[in-house]
């Protein structure tokens, strides 16, 4: 498995079925493993918060989430293949499927009331041999909070070997940093907005468009109101940082 440094960032070249691999392997050790993924918005956040990068650190893995990047990582000179893009959209169910082939305990963290639920259900609709539980992302994350308490001794009573939280970026990373110490289970996975595409409360973008880095465009045009900014003002900001390491 390579690992490439560009743009500030550290990545590891991971496939599908390279992730699959780790977490079977993580699960059989001691101690947990967390997997990040990094992508255009989380590249301007690590360069414009102290937390986000302190959350990186304590990653073990960090794969790329996007086909931009993968753009860019080739434009500097390093082999990075369109099978090392990998997005939610695409590994949810192959997720799902492999935890219930390997019958791994799944806990979700996220998305909006009723949204998680309803994606659960369509999940285990779908793999009836799956241990799925999930809770929504809408508590106070305030670490000494009694509602935060509460998630974290759900998530404990649960005893999941995957814990996935979902509440976007930069918000699962810094709840994952806040209560890391408290968390017991084998694997961590970032995982924005997976399970809101699952109930198809977020429209999928066309696979074709994920392909060819497109998916930005239809999310922008989906939800404009909100994406605006990460889709239109960041990008000249990976352009300076590309620019900079060009020259």
């Amino acid at each position: 498995m390579s690992v490439f440094s560009f743009l500030g960032l550290t990545v590891n070249a991971l496939t599908m079925n390279d992730l699959h691999v780790l977490i079977n392997d993580a699960v059989k050790k001691e101690g947990t493993c967390v997997i990040g993924h990094h992508n255009l918005h989380s590249l301007y956040i690590y360069h414009h918060e102290y937390k986000m990068r302190e959350f990186y650190k304590r990653t073990d893995f960090i794969h790329i989430d996007g086909m931009p990047l993968i753009f860019l990582g080739r434009l500097l000179g390093y082999p990075l293949q369109r099978r090392h893009r990998l997005t939610y959209v695409d590994w949810i169910r192959p997720l799902m499927r492999e935890a219930a082939r390997q019958r791994l305990r799944v806990f979700f963290v996220g998305s909006k009331p009723g949204v998680a639920a309803q994606a659960e259900k369509l999940l285990k609709a779908e793999v009836p041999e799956l241990e799925l539980k999930t809770i929504h992302g809408y508590f106070d994350l305030t670490p000494e909070s009694k509602e935060n308490q509460e998630v974290l001794e759900s998530i404990e009573a649960y005893k999941p070997n995957i814990l996935m939280v979902g509440m976007g970026m930069p918000r699962q990373e810094y709840w994952i940093l806040d209560n890391l110490g408290k968390l017991n289970m084998s694997i961590i996975l970032t995982a924005g907005a997976c399970m809101d595409y699952v109930a198809r409360i977020v429209p999928t973008p066309p696979r074709w468009m994920g392909q060819l880095g497109l998916e930005w465009l239809h999310r922008l045009l989906s939800d404009p109101k909100r994406l605006w900014r990460r889709y239109l003002l960041e990008p000249w900001f990976v352009l300076k940082l590309l620019l900079r390491e060009i020259i």
